[in-house]
């Protein structure tokens, strides 16, 4: 409804995981490289930790949307409440099924030749669970068992595992010894800090259309990042409920006021940052929006990396960095 109004050609501020807003933090950066590290290097399994909303369907949303079809396949899952007859039936349906077997040794059989087939046409075939901290133990260990295929020199299945942080006591009990020493890439998502929080703002500003500077006061920012936590789906929720207060009030700008009420209408806690929020540098008002990227310099992925495959496979990493940063939901 206030899109005329502020002169955008799109809603900044959807909640939807689109690739576009995608706002590249350090640490998000990180993590999208080792995303493609991961499926490139046929590392087996992948786990992607953060809390609801920090971006980590719109990293793999990107993943898929990045490697070429005749690169890789995927099987994507993102609501894995299923019994273990039904993962294994949406997975075959998934990459491109439609006959699926009845028995679970002869679903088993045909996934195993759909592998074979895709690795020797020189395609890497991912399994991604969304929501992973909803599986059961049952299943986590179906998944484990599905990493089996392979031949004698590289997994045939790569299994990425992106959830909230529940997934981490899940993947540390006993049980799952076996699991959890066939990981190999953790990587973590963080709230935003206070000073990317307006760069966040102003980044999905740009990218919607806005031809002038986000109309969010510096005071109207900070309550933001204070009540939202540094979360960006939160911070979507109150930028856009802001917005619309401001529209029907006539006014082009929004300060303090709107936020108050947006932070009073859905009940969110008006300050109570985590440490990890407040103990930031204020942010600098002269900042530039998009700097230059650094030199991709992933230093943790490193010692993953054998000398001698220190180059991305297929395709250049380079495209995914080069471009104005933004983040989106979950």
């Amino acid at each position: 409804m206030y899109l005329e109004h502020f002169g955008l050609e799109t809603n900044p501020f959807s909640l939807t995981p689109d690739p576009r807003f995608l706002f590249l933090t350090p640490q998000h950066r990180e993590a999208l490289a080792g995303l493609l590290f991961a499926v490139t290097a046929r590392k087996g399994f992948l786990v992607l930790i953060g809390e609801a909303g920090t971006g980590k369907t719109t990293l793999v949303r990107k993943l898929l949307q990045s490697i070429p079809a005749t690169c890789a396949h995927f099987g994507v899952i993102v609501n894995p409440a299923l019994t273990a007859a039904e993962f294994l039936e949406y997975l075959l349906m998934d990459f491109g099924v439609t006959d699926i077997p009845s028995s679970k040794a002869a679903r088993l059989f045909l996934l195993k030749k759909l592998l074979l087939k895709a690795y020797r046409e020189g395609k890497t075939s991912v399994l991604v669970v969304d929501e992973a901290h909803l599986l059961t133990p049952d299943l986590v260990e179906e998944i484990r068992l599905l990493s089996n295929f392979e031949t004698s020199e590289e997994k045939l299945l790569q299994v990425i595992l992106a959830g909230q942080e529940e997934l981490k006591p899940l993947l540390d009990v006993a049980a799952m010894r076996q699991l959890k020493q066939r990981i190999a890439v953790r990587l973590s998502l963080d709230p935003l800090e206070r000073q990317d929080v307006k760069l966040y703002i102003e980044s999905r500003w740009k990218r919607a259309g806005g031809k002038e500077a986000a109309p969010f006061s510096e005071s109207a920012i900070g309550l933001i990042a204070a009540s939202s936590r540094g979360t960006p789906r939160v911070i979507n929720v109150m930028c856009d409920a802001a917005l619309m207060n401001a529209f029907g009030a006539g006014c082009k700008q929004v300060g303090p006021e709107e936020v108050r009420e947006v932070i009073a209408d859905l009940h969110l806690p008006a300050s109570g940052q985590p440490a990890a929020v407040q103990a930031v540098r204020p942010a600098q008002p002269a900042a530039p929006l998009a700097p230059a990227p650094a030199p991709l310099d992933f230093k943790s992925l490193q010692r993953y990396m054998p000398v001698e495959r220190k180059t991305a496979k297929f395709f250049r990493w380079t495209n995914w960095f080069t471009s104005t940063p933004s983040l989106e939901t979950k």
